[in-house]
């Protein structure tokens, strides 16, 4: 599925001939088209390592970054109150 919605949006791309806007930098510019690629290689790459290790270490550290995101965003918010008020 990740490569053949990889191919539509190369040709979509293609077929806009969309130019990335003069504003960026030189930087952005060259890895705008690389991105989707380099996302697809990222997914790969964690799809490898997760099917090589234990289920159940799997979703520990499903549950874990499941965890973590609202505990870090809340402790992050009580600090910027406190520093507030």
């Amino acid at each position: 599925m990740i490569v053949l919605r990889k191919r539509i949006q190369d040709m979509k791309m293609i077929e806009r001939n969309y130019e990335p806007p003069d504003e960026w930098m030189d930087s952005e510019k060259n890895f705008y088209g690389n991105y989707n690629a380099s996302i697809c290689e990222a997914m790969g790459l964690l799809q490898y390592l997760l099917m090589n290790t234990r289920p159940r270490l799997v979703l520990g550290m499903v549950v874990l970054v499941i965890l973590s995101v609202p505990t870090s965003t809340i402790v992050v918010l009580l600090h910027v109150f406190t520093r507030l008020v």
